[in-house]
């Protein structure tokens, strides 16, 4: 009797945690999404499909820097300390590096108290200029200051953020999207916090046909802190993105990722997930991550996803939450009881969700400014 063996070849294991994903500095080894990839599925990709490709002319956005006295020497690639932590990740971010020939490099001195925000504004020209960009924002041993990027006009966007938080320097970095309704941005950030450093990190998006900002943490020092928060408010046919990763590598560390949207509108759509990966070495660590969404019209969607890993089990603690719903009916009921109109007492709920994420900003001016753009939006709910 003969037998017959028929060799079969391995199944095919999609990348399904962040950590696992492939990292490379060629748009080619990553080619074009085709939207069933973990890390798109949730992306109409069909509408970034012209940031797979570098800009031609990369004159789609202008940058202004106020208190240029931290602006040092561009960077081209190879030149320290650009590439020193940031690896892209998907062809985006790998466009956005072989595209942008000198990276804007916002340098702290160490041992710097900067009082004042540094603020970047980055302006579209158009929205059918195309532009690709890279930032390295370093933060020298034991400074301290408030990095805002803010974004404005339209334009078509790939754009790469990397940050540097030496040991003992705290850092505040602020992106917000105020695009207009036609603007494309899809943005990686990737951050490394140093020994006894912290890292606040802070994405707000309020304008923009596709948003996608994308931050990276990795808490590499013993005793680093890292609290990503996010803020977003989808108007019809917007779609707002972000993919949120927190490593805790070194031991003794601390994260706190809280991202709070509102949608409204038909079509509105938000994606957050976000991975939290607590490393072999990473004892002693404290570690909670969470979700909110506020679903304020028909036809609005909110996906929200999210991941824990834990290599270790010597934590203090570590958590996850998501949650997705209407306006709290008991909430409505204990303010019309006290006399406030139904519509009046909408608005008060909404500010009263979302102001949590403003206050934790750290720039006064900047929270004012959000307060009253969230006050229009529920100006256009009501209407």
């Amino acid at each position: 009797m003969t037998t017959a063996y028929i060799e079969v070849e391995p199944a095919f294991v999609p990348v399904q945690t962040r950590s696992e994903r492939p990292h490379s500095f060629e748009p080619d080894d990553f080619g074009a999404p085709n939207g069933r990839e973990v890390n798109w599925k949730h992306t109409p990709v069909e509408k970034l499909r012209a940031l797979f490709e570098a800009a031609p002319q990369n004159d789609g956005v202008t940058y202004e820097v106020r208190s240029d006295q931290y602006v040092g020497t561009p960077l081209a690639a190879g030149i320290a300390p650009r590439g020193e932590f940031f690896r892209p990740e998907d062809v985006v971010s790998a466009v956005a590096w072989k595209g942008s020939a000198e990276a804007l490099h916002i340098d702290i001195p160490s041992d710097a108290e900067v009082a004042e925000p540094i603020v970047v504004t980055i302006t579209g020209q158009g929205a059918e200029r195309r532009a690709d960009g890279h930032i390295v924002i370093e933060a020298g041993i034991n400074s301290s200051a408030t990095v805002l990027l803010r974004h404005t006009g339209s334009a078509q966007y790939a754009q790469n953020v990397e940050i540097l938080v030496r040991d003992g320097a705290k850092l505040t970095v602020v992106s917000v999207q105020q695009w207009q309704d036609d603007a494309v941005h899809a943005a990686s950030h990737q951050a490394q916090v140093g020994r006894d450093a912290a890292l606040t990190h802070s994405v707000v998006s309020f304008g923009g046909g596709l948003v996608r900002v994308n931050p990276n943490v990795e808490l590499a020092g013993n005793g680093s802190e890292g609290r990503l928060y996010g803020l977003s408010y989808a108007d019809a046919g917007q779609h707002l993105e972000s993919q949120v990763y927190l490593y805790h590598k070194g031991a003794h560390t601390v994260g706190d990722v809280l991202y709070k949207g509102a949608l409204q509108g038909e079509s509105a759509h938000s994606v957050w997930i976000g991975d939290v990966l607590i490393g072999a070495d990473a004892v002693g660590t404290d570690s909670y991550e969470a979700n909110r969404n506020l679903v304020l019209t028909e036809g609005a969607r909110a996906d929200s996803i999210p991941n824990l890993e834990i290599e270790t089990g010597d934590i203090l603690g570590a958590g996850h939450a998501s949650a997705t719903g209407r306006f709290d009916d008991e909430q409505l009921f204990y303010l019309q009881a006290r006399g406030i109109d139904e519509e009046q007492a909408r608005r008060l709920v909404v500010l009263g969700f979302l102001s949590d994420i403003v206050q934790r900003l750290g720039i006064p001016s900047l929270e004012e400014e959000l307060m009253v753009a969230i006050e229009a939006e529920l100006a256009q709910v009501n209407a």
